[in-house]
């Protein structure tokens, strides 16, 4: 059975490289399945969580990866995903993500109202949210 060779890297480093059997990217606009013999294309993506159906040969597992924006281009039975946040849905520690938002809301209400640099800790503060979302429904 055909496979997609599938790289998922976020700025710090590679969290994925292997053999899928299919995934299903969150997109800007909603989800896209992504399966071997796929047309190219170049998708925008959104906040949400990424599905990697491994192959069977491998046992099947499904590895959940929580995205917040970047970019996955498919082409040639290939993915690359490259995010601007991501994070495995399995190396998510609550207590820690709970008290970066904690720190992050702290900091933001430090400034003053209307300063630009707020909007810095509430992206960080939504992104905390979707990982303890995500935590949550392991």
């Amino acid at each position: 059975m055909a496979t997609i060779t599938c790289q998922f890297v976020r700025p710090d480093r590679q969290l994925f490289e292997g053999e899928v059997d299919h995934l299903v990217l969150v997109a800007e606009s909603g989800e896209l399945g992504v399966w071997p013999s796929h047309a190219p294309m170049i998708v925008a993506l959104g906040d949400g969580v990424v599905r990697l159906h491994l192959p069977k040969e491998q046992g099947g597992e499904l590895v959940k990866i929580i995205v917040s924006g970047g970019y996955a281009e498919v082409a040639d039975n290939t993915v690359i995903v490259l995010a601007n946040h991501a994070r495995r849905s399995d190396d998510i520690e609550p207590e820690v993500v709970q008290l970066t938002k904690d720190e992050a809301a702290a900091a933001r209400d430090a400034l003053p109202e209307g300063d630009h640099r707020r909007a810095y800790y509430e992206e960080k503060m939504s992104w905390c949210d979707m990982l303890l979302e995500a935590s949550s429904e392991r």
